[in-house]
């Protein structure tokens, strides 16, 4: 007896001489390959596959811009720099994403930090009372595999003013008609940034963005690994190629010493 797969989000038809191989494909109740493929932006795709529903254009323009400011966080960025360790030292290249994924997932910079500050704006929303209170007095961390935050999720620990591409990607996001929540972001980051004593950073603009789209703090964290991926990739493959002697941040002379 054929045993069932239990998903709301995919459902195949096989094809009649090959139940391996499907004759068509729907998200969501979306034909894939009939009738999206072609059509649908990737990030079209995205939406529909975590949310179940089609998004509104302003939703598709904000889901790529956020995927083009994610899109590559350069060689400075701890998750980039593994994925970099991984390529210059021949690792395959699903090390490389693996390695990235790993750093990335953390709580500097990285996709659980996404999650804390999407927890915050499901809490807070555009309240400004509620972020100064929970600003003060941040929720208490359950035990588990994560230890306790050592800065306020979403913002810099090291900087005194925002990034310039942290205010330019905010910004952006913020002209785009897809609610009030980045709009609102702009116009109360100083006041957020004051109660915090750090700058907003890259994390919390994904997280304003994401929450913006309804995404849970889930959903949110899974994105943040997906999208953050392609600069790492990139990254990695340039490293192999240039090879050890040329490798940033270090030299074979300074380690040899």
């Amino acid at each position: 007896m054929d045993q069932p797969v239990h998903t709301r989000i995919w459902l195949e038809e096989p094809e009649p001489h090959n139940a391996f191989a499907a004759r068509s494909a729907r998200c969501h109740g979306y034909d894939v390959y009939g009738e999206m493929l072609g059509r649908a932006r990737w990030v079209e795709m995205l939406y529909l596959l975590f949310r179940g529903e089609a998004p509104s254009p302003a939703q598709s323009d904000l889901l790529e811009a956020l995927a083009v400011a994610l899109a590559n966080a350069g060689p400075r960025d701890p998750a980039v720099h593994a994925a970099m360790c991984a390529g210059v030292g021949g690792s395959v290249s699903a090390a490389a994403l693996m390695a990235a994924l790993a750093v990335g997932a953390g709580q500097y910079t990285g996709a659980r930090e996404v999650f804390l500050a999407m927890h915050d704006w499901a809490h807070c929303g555009t309240d400004m009372a509620r972020w100064r209170a929970r600003l003060a007095s941040p929720p208490a961390t359950p035990v588990g595999v994560w230890p306790a935050p050592d800065h306020t999720p979403g913002f810099d620990p090291h900087g005194t003013v925002a990034a310039t591409t942290v205010t330019q990607t905010l910004s952006a996001m913020a002209a785009i008609d897809a609610g009030p929540t980045l709009r609102w972001l702009v116009d109360h980051r100083e006041a957020i940034e004051a109660c915090t004593g750090l700058p907003l950073a890259m994390s919390g603009v994904a997280a304003a963005a994401l929450h913006a789209l309804g995404m849970d703090p889930d959903q949110g964290e899974m994105l943040m690994l997906l999208l953050r991926l392609p600069g790492a990739a990139a990254h990695a493959l340039e490293q192999r190629r240039i090879g050890h002697k040329r490798f940033p941040f270090f030299r074979l002379d300074e380690v040899a010493a």
